[in-house]
């Protein structure tokens, strides 16, 4: 293309599209000057994206991409979008007709290096942030318009340190594999994560994206190896576990050593893990998630998270 160049990465059903202009007068240009590298599109696939573009817009949504197909030998995809919350924008793909790579316009490469994988299977789900009292027209926004509901909601008394504080409502598509929280900023003595997240960006967006894996012991101790850097959590969180989340699978000191959170629910138990902001900016980050029954996020993690996260606001100056 004489305007982009876009590369797409995958690893089993995890793909991300990584695009930079090659011109000042693309649109990406002037999102990388605002916001700095970023989430722009979250795709979604559907069995028909001209049918899923009418009726959100029909609802009220506001059209992104009207439907249109691309075709190549290998068949034909259609693509058609959606604009949500700050610049970040859904794009329905129907790509039933389709067996190529990926899309048309994109070749194949097939590099001499090959990287080994990490063990990462899916997106699990992924977070925006809003602004100040914009989480509920936001959660009326996937509920009126994409046919979402409300799984889960924590406010500021479950989302708070001695600082800050932060609201979250998580929402879900009918079959659940497409979970998307939205976090707003609550009062505090300090800024929240959210509102530095909110300054550094420059507006609302995607704070993070979390990806599955089977073996989170193996996933992270990997991933450490290639330069990965994760949050720092004290030892002393791990005093309690065992009384707080009772018995799992796991032995303790990797996760100990690792930094890897455990929480449960009424459905089974979870093991979570935070990059450090993966940019300058400290704005998008990566968890890395392995679900044992657990339907949930990890709200019993949620004060050593944020106390972790308030430590490299500090050594940053933006707490």
């Amino acid at each position: 293309m004489r305007e982009r160049a876009s590369y797409v990465v995958r690893q089993n059903t995890i793909t991300f599209v990584l695009t930079t202009p090659l011109r000042t007068t693309h649109s990406a240009a002037d999102h990388i000057h605002k916001h700095g590298d970023g989430v722009k599109a979250i795709a979604l696939k559907v069995k028909d994206a001209t049918s899923a573009w009418k009726e959100t817009t029909k609802r009220g949504g506001k059209s992104y991409i009207e439907p249109k197909t691309l075709k190549d030998e290998n068949g034909k995809i259609v693509l058609s979008g959606i604009h949500t919350y700050g610049e970040v924008v859904h794009v329905f793909v129907e790509r039933d007709d389709y067996t190529g790579p990926f899309m048309p316009g994109f070749v194949k490469w097939d590099p001499p290096f090959r990287a080994t994988e990490t063990g990462l299977q899916h997106v699990d789900h992924c977070v925006g942030n809003v602004g100040w009292n914009q989480m509920n027209p936001w959660v009326k926004f996937y509920e009126d318009v994409m046919g979402f509901r409300n799984i889960l909601t924590f406010d500021d008394k479950d989302i708070s340190t001695e600082y800050s504080a932060l609201m979250s409502k998580v929402m879900s598509n009918g079959n659940g594999f497409v979970k998307f929280p939205i976090n707003e900023p609550a009062e505090g003595k300090k800024k929240s994560q959210v509102e530095e997240y909110l300054e550094f960006y420059n507006g609302e967006g995607v704070q993070h994206i979390a990806m599955a894996t089977k073996n989170i012991v193996e996933t992270v101790t990997e991933l450490q190896k290639r330069g990965v850097q994760f949050l720092n959590i004290p030892t002393s969180y791990y005093d309690t576990l065992p009384d707080r989340v009772g018995h799992i699978d796991e032995d303790l000191e990797p996760l100990k050593r690792l930094g890897i959170l455990v929480d449960r629910d009424d459905e089974g138990y979870l093991l979570q893990i935070f990059t450090k902001p993966v940019e300058d900016r400290p704005t998008l980050f990566f968890e890395i998630i392995q679900r044992k029954g657990a339907k949930s996020f990890g709200k019993g993690n949620f004060k050593a998270l944020f106390e972790a996260l308030e430590r490299e606001q500090e050594a940053r100056g933006n707490l």
